[in-house]
């Protein structure tokens, strides 16, 4: 008997798209309500700005109504109006200080101190969360859509490519590969489990242009004796994950990619992406990136 779909907080849905198991929702900004910080982190630049915007008029707002609880409250107006407690706390809360208007009365620069407080808060919380956005590590590295295997040098090999797309340099640039299938074990516990592929290069001091990454599939390799059928049952998929020191921001970068089994080609081959011009020099054309031919 299943497990029937229901609003539950500890109930996360798996879901299969395009090979690759994933967590529905799961990494997406609108999955961090429960978190604010990361959910600030997260959400993009305008949804980060409305919120932003809608506190800073909902806490003039509340404000405003104490202040007019205070009907002497704000000196340099005629009569004191929601607007015009609203526009005062406004530029209180801003440090603005026209000059006109003012607190009168010991209540309103009681008031007045709580809403400095909250200003200096307030505007802390946000400076260091937009400095936090801006100041994120991303990486532009691009991945090859497909994996091919196919004998090199005699041998069965998975062979991918990953390509830096900034033109500058990832330092120390570290790959990890790893294999992801359901087994089940003796007593007939399904688990998914993970094997490391051991590549033929997986460290690369400077990573500038391209990087051509080779697994070899021996009999050590959790990839032999399997068949694209086995591997579609068992709902296999290969993760990459590459870590860096990118040169310019001096920050460390990550960067992660899926293949599902369906993205694995066999009998295939890349084309080649370096030619060599007729002056002599080589070129790198990433036009054939992607493409691959039968062998």
């Amino acid at each position: 008997m299943g497990i029937k779909p229901r609003l539950n907080r500890h109930l996360i849905k798996l879901e299969q798209r395009d090979g690759i198991l994933q967590v529905v929702g799961g990494n997406d900004w609108y999955s961090y309500f429960r978190d604010p910080y990361h959910l600030l982190l997260t959400i993009p630049w305008i949804g980060f700005a409305a919120i932003v915007m809608l506190f800073d008029v909902f806490l003039n707002g509340v404000f405003a109504v104490l202040y007019l609880l205070d009907a002497n409250a704000i000196a340099g107006v005629e009569k004191i109006g929601f607007l015009e407690a609203f526009f005062f706390s406004v530029q209180t809360l801003a440090s603005i200080g026209y000059g006109v208007m003012s607190p009168q009365t010991l209540y309103a620069n009681l008031i007045v101190t709580l809403e400095s407080i909250a200003s200096l808060m307030l505007f802390a919380v946000i400076t260091g969360i937009a400095f936090t956005r801006f100041a994120k590590s991303s990486s532009r590295v691009m991945f090859s859509r497909v994996a091919t295997i196919h004998d090199y040098n005699g041998v069965p090999t998975l062979i991918f490519r990953t390509a830096n797309e900034r033109r500058n340099n990832i330092l120390e640039a570290q790959l990890r590969v790893y294999l992801m299938i359901d087994e089940v074990t003796a007593e007939g516990q399904m688990m998914r489990r993970l094997h490391e592929l051991k590549l033929v290069r997986d460290h690369s001091p400077v990573f500038l242009l391209s990087w051509t990454v080779m697994h070899t599939i021996n009999e050590s390799s959790p990839l032999f004796g399997l068949t694209p059928t086995t591997m579609e049952r068992l709902h296999a998929q290969i993760l990459v994950s590459l870590t860096g020191v990118d040169e310019t921001i001096e920050g460390t970068i990550h960067a992660r990619h899926f293949y599902a089994s369906r993205s694995l080609k066999f009998d295939h081959r890349f084309v080649d992406v370096i030619h060599m011009g007729n002056d002599g020099h080589r070129y790198l054309d990433y036009t054939d990136f992607h493409k691959t031919i039968e062998i």
